[in-house]
């Protein structure tokens, strides 16, 4: 039973998914670092406000309603997802764009009836036996310049 477990917890996949996890933590706090020492003060500069509207409520009646709260929490949460994608998310498509170029479709192939060697299917002459394809099954009916005439 032990030997599973053992087995289990040294597979790649949980190593590497506890791994992320605790990079993405220790990055999750740097970024909200960031975003509540510079970006949530600016957003203060620029309207004139402390930018720090956790206090902030209104009354119905009796209730106080801290909407404050719920509004510093969501400016954080929209500059903590434009930091993220901003310097992450957009660096690493390029990079993965870059190192990873769109592979070539590939190209459609069939036998050659006569060689049974694969050539493409749009090929009018056979690479190894030199056999005519043109409007063979599976290779397409293509006029030749000596049919033309």
């Amino acid at each position: 039973m032990f030997n599973g477990f053992r087995s289990f917890l040294l597979r790649g996949n949980v190593v590497d998914l506890a791994v992320g996890i605790v990079i993405g933590a220790a990055f999750t706090a740097v970024v909200t670092g960031f975003v509540t020492a510079f970006l949530t003060p600016l957003i203060g500069v620029a309207t004139g406000a402390v930018g720090d509207f956790s206090k902030q409520t209104f009354t119905v009646g009796e209730t106080a309603f801290p909407y404050g709260a719920f509004l510093n929490a969501l400016i954080s949460f929209i500059l903590v997802a434009a930091v993220i994608y901003f310097a992450v998310v957009v660096p690493v498509g390029r990079l993965q764009a870059r190192f990873n170029p769109v592979k070539d479709q590939p190209v459609a192939k069939s036998d050659c009836p006569d060689c049974l060697s694969t050539v493409p299917a749009a090929a009018t002459r056979c690479a190894f036996c030199t056999s005519d394809l043109a409007g063979r099954p599976g290779f397409p009916a293509q006029t030749t310049a000596a049919s033309v005439h």
